[in-house]
């Protein structure tokens, strides 16, 4: 071998993880990566790089400006389907907003994630990058002022109004992210666009067809279903179930999904005019030369009447780049039969074309061409429910452009939270429910003065410091930073569907706040319960400290005011309920994974690093945070109410054998190792502080000596992150 080939050899060896990372060696690993993956220190812009300060200089009129020029200024080395790159964009929003899922917030627009892998390489997404390279010259000319997660969306909506839809409005305020968050779980196929129904359970025939949590699209790689139809089978009805499924997963109802069916294909055409196997590799995997330039078409020119990425072909109107009723005129007009594309995909176009219906071809002169349906249109009037929508928006198209307008705008902006964070001059003075709106706050903000007279009449009410710390955090934690929903503001533990939820019943939070209720009516201060929730929580924390011998504060910021039962979407909130809450060892039931790994997802939600959720579990355990009074697993100290570092001092101590209760592995007791004694008794994620690496080296340095001080420290200021991780007036 020569050295040259040794050098590259041992290179690879280095930069390679599928052959040397830990995960190829040990693939049960606890996973930490996820808690680093937004590190402040990625960002190129600097840490302290604020963008909603950035957008504040932006002219957005300019910006608006510049996407609308860019709409007919077609590229040579992508030119434009009718001249209009409308279409084209639209498809770009579309998919980048329609990973949202709400069964746990992932997915959707809000970070620019269809940079990076694996979204950009998605067969689904296919020549998107180009979509994202025609607006590099955008993204260049206005610099940190504009996030490529806000150029994204914003030039799909910019579409639409360019082409005679009225919009709903826009809000920007999406920060962009700078790595792949590839710790999303996506499904447990290893190929692209498998099919092999291996995400569901049950089948079409037993009518009980289920996709698997927490996923919504059907296959690996797609946005939302095959639109061949179900693992490529041309059945409309079948098609409808899983469309259905999928868009309800994604926050749509019926009339939402047939809105934004009508609406988005009233724009554009599907590309299969080449054989399949024409095209090249993704992004992600082109050749270095290319530069990121994916799916290359070896078809004559693989440009314009060539380019392939669905692999069905055709427009679905004979108006593809205006606003209009031609979709539902197109699809009542005909009868419709399955033919092929060029590509070999199944695909749906009329027997007889009716007069004025034929379709002008996009690249050539002269030409036209029948329209085109996927099976998924088709489910659009084989399902009744659906083709009761439709008949109903044919009839009425004032309501379709109402409805579709509404479900597009919920489309780009579900996974952006409250209306609150929103930037810019074109957000609409409506608020929706499903952006989970909460009362202004009037009269005077709660002063030093009036906050300490009501933490002594917290103190006061007889409520220890693990009930106080405990319901502050059940109210709180249900906040997730994938989408921004859940948290203090509003106060909603007291409604359903979180006043019924298990966790919060087995931990007695509703008469907690009974007591905190009769502390509000027996004060003058203008005070919400949202917030007498957390000053309890931080009253609670400063009674333990104090009983541990640390005289400190925890900082409260006033301003939360309480939400109601009218203002609260019952159905889409019970996607919040937490199923295990490590940082109270609760687990409702065993749902196959790990909890370890289930309180390091949950940490991430919550924007924790590594060491706060270490501090966070320790320092609740001292305290007496569990859920449920007779839960005791976990709590390693003799002086449980005192918030101390023995959680780490006890866990590490090498005088304790610990070993499994019963069969499973998820209960442990620990022994003195010289008397046999049983000393305390452990679940899974109390004992991965002491075995994970990482996570020990974090514990080591708690339960060292002076190690309290710095516990503490974090420990505090985890907890105020938690408590006002939703208070997007305090921080965006």
């Amino acid at each position: 071998m020569s050295e040259d080939q040794t050098t590259r050899r041992e290179w690879g060896a280095r930069t390679t993880p599928r052959l040397q990372g830990n995960e190829h060696w040990w693939p049960d690993q606890l996973n930490l990566r996820i808690l680093h993956q937004r590190h402040p220190g990625s960002n190129p812009l600097g840490e302290d790089f604020d963008y909603a300060e950035a957008f504040s200089q932006l002219d957005v009129d300019g910006l608006t400006a510049d996407v609308d020029a860019l709409m007919i200024d077609s590229q040579e080395w992508w030119p434009a389907d009718w001249g209009h790159y409308g279409p084209f964009f639209i498809r770009m929003s579309w998919h980048a907003a329609g990973t949202y899922r709400q069964t746990d917030g992932r997915g959707g627009g809000g970070t620019g994630a269809q940079r990076f892998a694996p979204l950009n390489s998605w067969p689904d997404n296919g020549n998107l990058d180009k979509a994202r390279r025609l607006l590099w010259p955008v993204k260049r000319k206005y610099g940190e002022n504009i996030s490529w997660a806000d150029l994204l969306v914003f030039a799909g909506n910019r579409a639409l109004e360019t082409m005679g839809f009225a919009t709903f409005g826009f809000g920007f305020g999406r920060a962009d992210i700078w790595a792949s968050e590839d710790d999303t779980y996506w499904g447990p196929e290893t190929e692209w666009l498998a099919i092999n129904d291996e995400r569901y359970t049950g089948s079409f025939e037993d009518g009980n067809r289920v996709l698997d949590n927490p996923l919504a699209a059907v296959q690996m790689g797609l946005i939302y279903v095959n639109p061949e139809g179900p693992n490529g089978i041309p059945d409309a009805l079948k098609s409808a179930q899983d469309v259905r499924e999928t868009f309800s997963r994604m926050a749509m109802n019926d009339r939402e999904t047939v809105a934004l069916t009508v609406g988005g294909h009233t724009f554009g055409k599907m590309h299969g005019n080449a054989p399949a196997d024409a095209v090249g590799e993704a992004p992600e995997v082109a050749k270095i030369n290319e530069l990121g330039f994916g799916w290359a078409n070896k078809h004559e020119t693989g440009l314009g009447e060539y380019t392939i990425t669905s692999g069905l072909e055709g427009a679905w109107t004979p108006t593809p780049i205006e606003w209009d009723n031609s979709y539902l005129d197109t699809l009542f007009a005909h009868e419709w039969e399955v033919v092929e594309s060029p590509a070999g995909a199944k695909q749906w176009q009329p027997v007889e074309v009716a007069d004025g219906y034929w379709v002008p071809d996009a690249h050539v002169e002269g030409k036209v061409n029948p329209p085109t349906m996927s099976t998924a249109d088709m489910a659009m009037i084989a399902d009744p429910t659906y083709l009761e929508i439709s008949k109903e928006f044919h009839e009425h198209p004032e309501r379709l452009a109402d409805e579709f307008a509404r479900a597009w705008y919920k489309l780009l902006h579900r996974d952006m939270g409250p209306s609150d964070r929103y930037l810019g001059p074109q957000v609409p003075d409506e608020v929706l429910i499903w952006q989970d709106p909460v009362p202004n706050h009037e009269g005077p903000l709660v002063g030093d003065a009036e906050i300490a007279t009501l933490k002594q009449q917290i103190a006061d009410s007889g409520l220890t410091a693990g009930q106080l710390v405990g319901t502050a955090w059940a109210s709180a934690s249900t906040f997730r930073q994938t989408d921004y929903r859940g948290g203090a503001n509003g106060a909603r533990i007291r409604l359903e569907p979180q006043v019924g939820w298990d966790v919060n019943v087995r931990s007695g939070v509703s008469s907690v706040i009974g007591e905190l209720e009769e502390v509000k009516n027996a004060s003058d201060a203008n005070v919400s319960l949202a917030d007498l929730i957390v000053l309890g929580g931080c009253v609670g924390v400063e009674m333990a400290a104090k009983a541990a011998g640390h005289d400190i504060t925890v900082p409260f910021s006033p301003g939360r005011t309480d939400a109601t039962q009218d203002l609260t979407e019952v159905d889409t909130f019970q996607h919040l309920e937490p199923k295990a809450d490590a940082f109270r060892n609760y687990v409702q039931k065993a749902s196959g994974i790990p909890a370890e790994h289930l309180m390091v997802d949950k940490a991430f939600m919550l924007n924790l690093t590594a060491p706060e959720m270490t501090a966070l579990v320790g320092g609740m355990r001292a305290i007496g945070a569990n859920a449920g009074d007779e839960d005791t697993h976990g709590i390693l100290t003799d002086r449980p109410g005192h918030l101390t570092n023995d959680f780490f001092v006890n866990l590490v101590d090498m005088g304790t054998v610990w070993s499994p209760v019963g069969e499973g592995e998820e209960l442990f007791e620990g022994r003195d190792r010289s008397t046999g004694e049983t000393k305390w008794t452990a679940t899974r994620v109390d004992l991965v502080f002491g075995s994970n690496s990482q996570l020990r080296a974090i514990a080591e340095e708690y339960a060292a000596n002076g190690g309290d001080k710095h516990m503490i420290d974090k420990f505090v200021k985890a907890f105020v992150k938690v408590m006002e991780n939703d208070r997007f007036d305090l921080h965006r």
